[in-house]
């Protein structure tokens, strides 16, 4: 408890990844999308996303409904490429970090300034989202709903043999931010204990 209330000033960032274009999704899809952006906010963390439409763009959408902080990971190099090459939208974001390392590098830096990844319906550029957060030990919450996205993920998991303690399934977005912040918590805790030790030995 000592050392969460010392690192208290440190919020979670968490990503949400998902489909540009979702005409495949389902009923449903974008209120669950606008859903979890509000739940991460209310939960006391800061959005992530790939600055693109779609799944994304309506988390960022129910972020900002929450007064939260939105924040845009752009595969462009700025912002006129941003919206006149990748026709990519610079709403509902406080804050578009341009890469230009197009999508590939983009999924790498988007990932790995996260806490924790968040799963929608997705397609290709979301598994790459997934399998990146996956080998770099993330916790990963994979959102249920009337899309294949978590089906295809089950099967790559099964078909992977490859075990993973930190990656949850859930249909619900506010029991799924609740599951998964556990999850950043605890590792929170143990990288700060670490951190705590070396500095005391001084090794720091």
């Amino acid at each position: 408890m000592e050392k969460e209330e010392k690192h208290a000033h440190l919020r979670y960032k968490f990503v949400v990844s998902g489909a540009a274009e979702t005409g495949h999704c389902g009923m449903g899809t974008l209120e669950k999308a606008m859903e979890l952006g509000k739940q991460i906010v209310i939960q006391d963390a800061i959005l992530i996303t790939g600055a693109t439409t779609g799944f994304p763009l309506w988390s960022a959408m129910g972020a900002k409904k929450a007064h939260g902080v939105s924040i845009g990971m752009s595969p462009a190099a700025s912002e006129k490429e941003h919206i006149e090459i990748y026709k990519l939208p610079v709403d509902y974001m406080d804050l578009i970090i341009y890469t230009g390392f197009g999508y590939p590098g983009r999924d790498l830096l988007l990932t790995r300034s996260a806490d924790a990844v968040f799963i929608g319906c997705g397609r290709i550029g979301t598994i790459h989202e997934f399998t990146i957060a996956f080998e770099d030990g993330k916790p990963i919450g994979i959102l249920e709903g009337d899309w294949a996205t978590d089906d295809i993920i089950k099967d790559i998991l099964e078909k992977a043999h490859r075990p993973n303690s930190k990656i949850i399934f859930d249909s619900d977005p506010k029991r799924l931010v609740e599951r998964v912040k556990e999850l950043v918590k605890k590792d929170k805790i143990e990288q700060f204990q670490i951190i705590d030790e070396k500095v005391k030995n001084g090794q720091v």
